[in-house]
């Protein structure tokens, strides 16, 4: 299944695990809908300054964010409306974990990279 898959803390640097996520999800097929203040293009996709600027239902969220960073953009992420969040490695967050289970939402700590290697994605 195809999905759009949001990748918060897209980096253009190509050495960065989010700037990888971005192109190995699109060429899973995924739609990728990379998202950072700067919003300037990553791996050539249109970039986005933040998640509520997506113009499409976004399934998936796979955060690249410290906690520090990630925490003032939960109220965000929820309204987003994602099925699932991917906290990957270095991003967990109590309080994102916890409102985002509390909306519905299924968070997995886990690894992008390695989900779309081994078929879990």
């Amino acid at each position: 299944m195809k999905l759009n898959v949001a990748v918060l803390g897209a980096s253009r640097n190509p050495e960065r695990y989010s700037y990888q996520a971005v192109v190995m999800l699109t060429e899973a097929g995924h739609r990728v809908f990379p998202v950072h203040p700067a919003a300037r293009p990553v791996h050539g996709i249109t970039c986005y300054p933040n998640l509520k600027s997506i113009p499409d239902p976004v399934d998936t969220i796979t955060i690249y964010l410290s906690e520090q960073n990630s925490t003032p953009l939960i109220e965000e992420i929820i309204a987003c409306g994602p099925r699932r969040v991917i906290l990957n490695p270095g991003t967990e967050s109590a309080a994102l974990t916890g409102r985002c289970e509390a909306a519905g939402i299924q968070i997995l700590e886990a690894c992008t990279l390695v989900m779309i290697r081994t078929g879990q994605f």
